[in-house]
């Protein structure tokens, strides 16, 4: 049986090795730099800066969705950005990602949020055909940019 809860700081070993996995996955195992400590510690927060869903097969976790809250300033209304959605290999094709992307959208719905969207890389086929078969759209025309390390810190410092 398909059960979806909420992330509790108990989580913090089981997200990290999906978002390790995930890296895996998308080509870059390198990449993650947090750990199951950093993860506790957010989710203890008294404002974690994510929020996350754990699903459960059976009772055994096979996949997560990581997410947070942003703000559209053409809609004058939050949305909800998906950071990460994973589900193990065994348990693709089970119908868990699709569960986790409708609780999100009622997530989203239920909070009045504008917009739902998330990022996925361009070689990424399976995933992308998974999101349009849902009714997502891609967003022609626009390219993500990003700020990191010391890049990030000479920006700060001034440029």
């Amino acid at each position: 049986m398909l059960t979806l809860r909420p992330a509790v700081p108990a989580d913090a070993e089981t997200l990290e090795r999906f978002v390790r996995e995930l890296a895996e996955y998308e080509r870059e195992p390198d990449a993650v730099v947090t750990d199951a400590a950093a993860i506790r510690a957010q989710l203890e927060a008294e404002r974690p800066p994510f929020e996350a869903l754990v699903a459960e097969l059976d009772g055994t976790p096979v996949g997560f969705a990581l997410w947070f809250r942003n703000y559209s300033t053409w809609l004058g209304r939050p949305g909800l950005y998906l950071e990460d959605l994973y589900v193990t290999p065994a348990a693709r094709g089970k119908g868990v990602g699709k569960a986790l992307l409708k609780r999100l959208a009622r997530i989203a719905v239920d909070a009045g949020c504008g917009r739902f969207e998330w990022s996925v890389l361009d070689w990424n086929t399976p995933a992308i055909e998974f999101y349009r078969a849902l009714g997502a759209e891609p967003m022609d025309g626009w390219t993500v940019h990003r700020v990191t390390g010391e890049a990030l810190s000479r920006l700060a410092d001034g440029g």
